[in-house]
Protein backbone atom coordinates (compact mmCIF):
# COMPACT_ATOMS: atom_id res chain seq x y z
CA UNK A 1 0.00 0.00 0.00
CA UNK A 2 1.06 3.58 -0.73
CA UNK A 3 1.99 5.75 2.35
CA UNK A 4 -0.21 8.11 3.86
CA UNK A 5 -1.06 9.90 7.15
CA UNK A 6 -1.20 7.46 10.20
CA UNK A 7 -4.30 5.63 10.68
CA UNK A 8 -6.37 5.93 13.83
CA UNK A 9 -7.12 2.67 15.76
CA UNK A 10 -9.17 3.71 18.91
CA UNK A 11 -9.81 0.08 21.34
CA UNK A 12 -13.11 -0.81 22.44
CA UNK A 13 -13.42 -0.38 26.21
CA UNK A 14 -14.17 -2.92 27.97
CA UNK A 15 -13.43 -5.63 25.56
CA UNK A 16 -11.59 -9.18 25.73
CA UNK A 17 -12.37 -11.39 28.52
CA UNK A 18 -15.15 -11.50 31.06
CA UNK A 19 -14.96 -12.90 34.94
CA UNK A 20 -16.35 -15.90 34.15
CA UNK A 21 -14.09 -16.79 30.94
CA UNK A 22 -11.57 -15.53 33.19
CA UNK A 23 -12.33 -18.13 35.51
CA UNK A 24 -13.08 -21.10 33.65
CA UNK A 25 -9.62 -20.77 32.55
CA UNK A 26 -7.97 -19.77 35.63
CA UNK A 27 -9.98 -23.05 37.02
CA UNK A 28 -8.53 -25.64 34.04
CA UNK A 29 -4.76 -23.84 34.95
CA UNK A 30 -5.34 -24.03 38.57
CA UNK A 31 -6.38 -28.01 38.34
CA UNK A 32 -3.07 -28.30 35.79
CA UNK A 33 -0.78 -26.83 38.81
CA UNK A 34 -2.77 -29.28 41.53
CA UNK A 35 -3.14 -32.30 40.07
CA UNK A 36 -0.41 -32.22 37.13
CA UNK A 37 -1.94 -33.28 33.46
CA UNK A 38 -3.49 -34.41 31.80
CA UNK A 39 -6.97 -32.65 32.91
CA UNK A 40 -10.21 -33.40 30.73
CA UNK A 41 -12.58 -30.42 29.36
CA UNK A 42 -15.56 -31.41 28.30
CA UNK A 43 -16.43 -29.26 24.66
CA UNK A 44 -14.06 -26.55 24.40
CA UNK A 45 -13.21 -24.49 27.82
CA UNK A 46 -14.42 -21.06 25.85
CA UNK A 47 -15.03 -20.25 22.49
CA UNK A 48 -11.30 -19.28 21.69
CA UNK A 49 -8.61 -21.02 19.49
CA UNK A 50 -5.52 -19.77 21.02
CA UNK A 51 -6.76 -20.30 24.54
CA UNK A 52 -7.73 -24.30 23.66
CA UNK A 53 -4.66 -24.15 22.05
CA UNK A 54 -2.85 -23.03 25.09
CA UNK A 55 -4.40 -25.14 27.55
CA UNK A 56 -3.80 -28.04 25.42
CA UNK A 57 -0.18 -27.20 25.24
CA UNK A 58 -0.35 -27.03 29.68
CA UNK A 59 -1.88 -30.59 29.03
CA UNK A 60 -5.24 -29.77 28.75
CA UNK A 61 -7.48 -32.93 27.12
CA UNK A 62 -10.65 -31.68 25.52
CA UNK A 63 -13.53 -33.99 24.75
CA UNK A 64 -16.80 -34.26 23.64
CA UNK A 65 -18.03 -36.75 25.85
CA UNK A 66 -18.13 -38.20 29.37
CA UNK A 67 -16.82 -41.64 27.73
CA UNK A 68 -13.73 -40.35 26.68
CA UNK A 69 -12.27 -39.41 29.92
CA UNK A 70 -10.91 -42.45 31.87
CA UNK A 71 -12.32 -43.61 35.42
CA UNK A 72 -10.77 -40.88 37.82
CA UNK A 73 -9.48 -38.35 35.89
CA UNK A 74 -9.83 -34.71 36.87
CA UNK A 75 -12.91 -33.24 34.83
CA UNK A 76 -13.66 -30.27 34.26
CA UNK A 77 -17.21 -28.66 32.54
CA UNK A 78 -16.94 -25.98 30.29
CA UNK A 79 -18.17 -22.38 30.97
CA UNK A 80 -21.32 -22.77 28.50
CA UNK A 81 -22.32 -25.65 31.57
CA UNK A 82 -23.65 -28.58 30.52
CA UNK A 83 -27.39 -30.89 30.94
CA UNK A 84 -27.93 -32.53 34.38
CA UNK A 85 -27.64 -36.02 32.75
CA UNK A 86 -23.85 -35.14 31.77
CA UNK A 87 -23.87 -34.31 36.00
CA UNK A 88 -25.51 -37.13 36.77
CA UNK A 89 -23.01 -39.39 34.63
CA UNK A 90 -20.16 -37.82 36.16
CA UNK A 91 -21.40 -38.68 39.68
CA UNK A 92 -22.65 -42.09 38.43
CA UNK A 93 -18.51 -42.40 37.43
CA UNK A 94 -17.45 -40.97 40.43
CA UNK A 95 -15.46 -38.39 38.32
CA UNK A 96 -13.39 -35.66 40.04
CA UNK A 97 -15.74 -32.79 38.33
CA UNK A 98 -14.47 -29.45 38.68
CA UNK A 99 -17.44 -26.85 37.42
CA UNK A 100 -16.61 -23.96 35.03
CA UNK A 101 -19.84 -23.20 34.38
CA UNK A 102 -19.96 -19.20 34.01
CA UNK A 103 -22.16 -18.03 37.38
CA UNK A 104 -24.69 -16.46 35.07
CA UNK A 105 -25.55 -19.04 33.12
CA UNK A 106 -26.08 -21.12 36.16
CA UNK A 107 -28.20 -18.54 37.38
CA UNK A 108 -30.67 -19.12 33.91
CA UNK A 109 -30.13 -22.66 34.79
CA UNK A 110 -32.01 -21.63 38.41
CA UNK A 111 -34.58 -19.33 36.66
CA UNK A 112 -35.75 -22.05 34.17
CA UNK A 113 -35.56 -24.91 37.21
CA UNK A 114 -37.64 -22.48 39.25
CA UNK A 115 -40.20 -21.85 36.69
CA UNK A 116 -40.54 -25.92 35.59
CA UNK A 117 -41.09 -26.49 39.36
CA UNK A 118 -44.02 -24.09 39.23
CA UNK A 119 -45.91 -25.68 36.64
CA UNK A 120 -44.63 -23.19 33.95
CA UNK A 121 -43.21 -24.23 30.28
CA UNK A 122 -40.06 -22.95 29.03
CA UNK A 123 -39.50 -21.10 26.45
CA UNK A 124 -35.53 -20.48 25.67
CA UNK A 125 -34.00 -17.83 23.26
CA UNK A 126 -30.74 -18.99 22.11
CA UNK A 127 -29.50 -20.71 19.19
CA UNK A 128 -29.54 -24.17 18.09
CA UNK A 129 -26.28 -26.13 18.75
CA UNK A 130 -24.57 -24.06 20.76
CA UNK A 131 -23.28 -25.50 24.06
CA UNK A 132 -24.84 -23.05 26.90
CA UNK A 133 -28.53 -23.97 24.80
CA UNK A 134 -27.42 -27.96 24.82
CA UNK A 135 -26.87 -27.35 28.75
CA UNK A 136 -29.75 -24.88 29.79
CA UNK A 137 -32.09 -27.23 27.74
CA UNK A 138 -30.65 -30.34 29.73
CA UNK A 139 -30.88 -28.47 33.23
CA UNK A 140 -34.76 -27.80 33.00
CA UNK A 141 -36.58 -30.27 34.15
CA UNK A 142 -39.89 -30.98 30.47
CA UNK A 143 -36.90 -29.74 28.60
CA UNK A 144 -37.51 -26.37 26.66
CA UNK A 145 -39.27 -24.78 23.92
CA UNK A 146 -36.37 -23.25 21.74
CA UNK A 147 -37.00 -19.95 19.72
CA UNK A 148 -34.05 -18.18 18.04
CA UNK A 149 -36.37 -15.11 16.01
CA UNK A 150 -39.47 -13.35 16.36
CA UNK A 151 -41.05 -15.44 13.62
CA UNK A 152 -40.25 -18.68 15.88
CA UNK A 153 -42.20 -16.62 18.55
CA UNK A 154 -45.39 -16.65 15.83
CA UNK A 155 -45.30 -20.08 15.57
CA UNK A 156 -45.23 -21.58 18.88
CA UNK A 157 -47.34 -24.47 19.70
CA UNK A 158 -47.22 -24.12 23.90
CA UNK A 159 -49.36 -26.24 26.49
CA UNK A 160 -51.07 -23.31 28.23
CA UNK A 161 -50.36 -19.98 27.59
CA UNK A 162 -51.13 -18.92 30.85
CA UNK A 163 -48.21 -20.97 32.28
CA UNK A 164 -45.47 -19.85 30.10
CA UNK A 165 -42.07 -18.12 30.85
CA UNK A 166 -38.82 -17.90 28.81
CA UNK A 167 -35.60 -17.67 29.56
CA UNK A 168 -32.71 -16.46 27.56
CA UNK A 169 -28.84 -17.30 25.89
CA UNK A 170 -26.40 -15.19 27.40
CA UNK A 171 -24.34 -14.21 25.10
CA UNK A 172 -27.06 -13.46 22.19
CA UNK A 173 -27.81 -10.07 21.00
CA UNK A 174 -29.35 -7.31 23.35
CA UNK A 175 -31.61 -6.06 20.69
CA UNK A 176 -32.03 -9.48 19.14
CA UNK A 177 -33.18 -10.42 22.04
CA UNK A 178 -35.35 -7.69 22.73
CA UNK A 179 -37.18 -8.40 19.60
CA UNK A 180 -38.17 -11.79 20.47
CA UNK A 181 -39.01 -11.17 23.96
CA UNK A 182 -41.59 -8.72 22.31
CA UNK A 183 -42.99 -10.76 19.82
CA UNK A 184 -43.09 -13.59 22.78
CA UNK A 185 -45.34 -10.77 24.91
CA UNK A 186 -47.64 -9.99 22.32
CA UNK A 187 -48.42 -13.45 21.48
CA UNK A 188 -48.84 -14.28 25.04
CA UNK A 189 -49.17 -11.62 27.36
CA UNK A 190 -49.12 -14.03 30.45
CA UNK A 191 -45.32 -14.74 29.87
CA UNK A 192 -43.02 -14.59 32.32
CA UNK A 193 -39.43 -13.54 32.31
CA UNK A 194 -36.57 -11.56 32.98
CA UNK A 195 -35.69 -8.24 31.99
CA UNK A 196 -33.62 -7.61 29.00
CA UNK A 197 -31.44 -5.94 31.10
CA UNK A 198 -30.77 -9.36 33.08
CA UNK A 199 -28.88 -10.73 29.83
CA UNK A 200 -24.79 -10.80 30.87
CA UNK A 201 -23.16 -7.60 31.77
CA UNK A 202 -20.44 -8.68 29.62
CA UNK A 203 -22.41 -9.14 26.39
CA UNK A 204 -24.22 -5.50 27.27
CA UNK A 205 -21.13 -3.72 27.92
CA UNK A 206 -19.09 -5.31 24.73
CA UNK A 207 -22.06 -4.47 22.55
CA UNK A 208 -22.36 -1.00 23.93
CA UNK A 209 -18.83 -0.03 23.08
CA UNK A 210 -18.98 -1.13 19.96
CA UNK A 211 -22.20 0.94 18.91
CA UNK A 212 -19.80 3.94 20.17
CA UNK A 213 -16.85 2.34 17.94
CA UNK A 214 -19.17 2.93 15.09
CA UNK A 215 -20.05 6.15 15.13
CA UNK A 216 -15.94 6.91 15.13
CA UNK A 217 -14.72 4.11 12.78
CA UNK A 218 -14.43 3.60 9.42
CA UNK A 219 -13.83 -0.18 9.82
CA UNK A 220 -14.28 -1.87 12.92
CA UNK A 221 -12.54 -5.45 13.55
CA UNK A 222 -14.05 -7.82 16.21
CA UNK A 223 -11.54 -10.52 17.31
CA UNK A 224 -12.51 -13.69 18.15
CA UNK A 225 -13.28 -17.40 16.98
CA UNK A 226 -15.92 -18.09 14.67
CA UNK A 227 -17.59 -20.34 16.76
CA UNK A 228 -17.99 -17.82 19.26
CA UNK A 229 -21.27 -16.56 19.64
CA UNK A 230 -20.58 -13.32 21.46
CA UNK A 231 -17.93 -12.32 18.83
CA UNK A 232 -19.83 -13.15 15.89
CA UNK A 233 -22.61 -10.74 16.90
CA UNK A 234 -20.28 -7.69 17.89
CA UNK A 235 -19.48 -8.17 14.45
CA UNK A 236 -23.06 -8.05 13.05
CA UNK A 237 -24.39 -5.10 15.35
CA UNK A 238 -21.37 -2.96 13.68
CA UNK A 239 -22.70 -3.97 10.36
CA UNK A 240 -26.11 -3.25 11.72
CA UNK A 241 -24.79 0.14 12.18
CA UNK A 242 -23.56 0.80 8.99
CA UNK A 243 -19.86 0.15 9.35
CA UNK A 244 -17.57 -2.45 7.43
CA UNK A 245 -16.61 -4.88 10.21
CA UNK A 246 -14.70 -8.55 9.63
CA UNK A 247 -14.24 -10.88 12.46
CA UNK A 248 -10.63 -12.41 13.00
CA UNK A 249 -8.92 -14.87 15.33
CA UNK A 250 -5.37 -14.65 14.03
CA UNK A 251 -3.17 -11.55 12.90
CA UNK A 252 -2.98 -13.89 9.58
CA UNK A 253 -6.44 -13.17 9.10
CA UNK A 254 -5.70 -9.58 8.25
CA UNK A 255 -6.81 -8.14 4.55
CA UNK A 256 -4.59 -5.48 3.64
CA UNK A 257 -7.60 -4.28 1.32
CA UNK A 258 -9.98 -4.03 3.95
CA UNK A 259 -7.61 -0.76 4.94
CA UNK A 260 -8.18 0.86 1.67
CA UNK A 261 -9.24 4.50 2.08
CA UNK A 262 -9.43 3.74 5.59
CA UNK A 263 -8.56 6.69 8.34
CA UNK A 264 -9.89 5.07 11.63
CA UNK A 265 -10.40 1.63 13.02
CA UNK A 266 -12.22 0.43 15.98
CA UNK A 267 -10.56 -2.74 17.51
CA UNK A 268 -12.60 -5.24 19.96
CA UNK A 269 -12.77 -8.63 21.12
CA UNK A 270 -15.29 -10.93 22.14
CA UNK A 271 -15.74 -11.96 25.71
CA UNK A 272 -13.76 -14.80 25.31
CA UNK A 273 -10.48 -13.58 23.47
CA UNK A 274 -7.24 -13.16 24.99
CA UNK A 275 -5.77 -9.38 25.24
CA UNK A 276 -2.35 -10.81 23.70
CA UNK A 277 -4.81 -11.02 20.30
CA UNK A 278 -5.42 -7.67 20.18
CA UNK A 279 -1.75 -6.80 20.60
CA UNK A 280 -0.95 -8.88 17.69
CA UNK A 281 -2.93 -7.84 15.54
CA UNK A 282 -2.42 -3.86 16.27
CA UNK A 283 1.32 -4.83 15.72
CA UNK A 284 -0.02 -6.51 12.33
CA UNK A 285 -1.90 -3.34 11.24
CA UNK A 286 1.03 -1.28 12.11
CA UNK A 287 3.17 -3.25 9.45
CA UNK A 288 0.72 -2.80 6.53
CA UNK A 289 -0.31 1.15 7.67
CA UNK A 290 0.92 3.51 10.27
CA UNK A 291 -1.26 3.70 13.45
CA UNK A 292 -2.14 5.50 15.82
CA UNK A 293 -3.56 3.71 19.10
CA UNK A 294 -6.10 5.36 21.75
CA UNK A 295 -8.11 3.45 24.04
CA UNK A 296 -11.84 4.59 24.12
CA UNK A 297 -13.44 6.32 27.23
CA UNK A 298 -15.93 3.02 28.68
CA UNK A 299 -17.33 1.59 31.79
CA UNK A 300 -14.66 0.03 34.01
CA UNK A 301 -15.83 -3.88 34.76
CA UNK A 302 -14.89 -4.94 38.32
CA UNK A 303 -17.01 -8.20 38.27
CA UNK A 304 -14.75 -11.50 39.96
CA UNK A 305 -16.66 -15.00 40.36
CA UNK A 306 -15.19 -17.12 43.12
CA UNK A 307 -13.42 -20.38 42.27
CA UNK A 308 -14.71 -24.16 43.21
CA UNK A 309 -13.46 -24.66 46.93
CA UNK A 310 -10.44 -27.27 45.71
CA UNK A 311 -8.62 -24.84 43.89
CA UNK A 312 -8.79 -21.27 45.92
CA UNK A 313 -5.50 -21.96 47.67
CA UNK A 314 -2.71 -21.93 45.07
CA UNK A 315 -0.10 -24.69 45.16
CA UNK A 316 2.96 -23.74 46.87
Amino acid sequence: MTSHAPVRVILANPRGFCAGVERAIEIVQRALEKYGPPVYVRHEIVHNRRVVESLRGAGAVFVDNLDEIPDGAVTVFSAHGVPQSVMDRAVERDLPVLDATCPLVSKVHREGRFHADNGREVVLIGHAGHPEVEGTSGQIPGGVLLVSRPEDARTLNVRDPEALAYVTQTTLSVDDTREVIEALKRRFPAIQGPDVKDICYATQNRQSAVRQLAREADLVLVVGSKNSSNSNRLCELAIDEGVTAHLLDHPDDLDPSWLDGVTCIGLTAGASAPEELVTEIIEALSRIVPTEVEDMDGIKENMHFKLPEPLRERVS
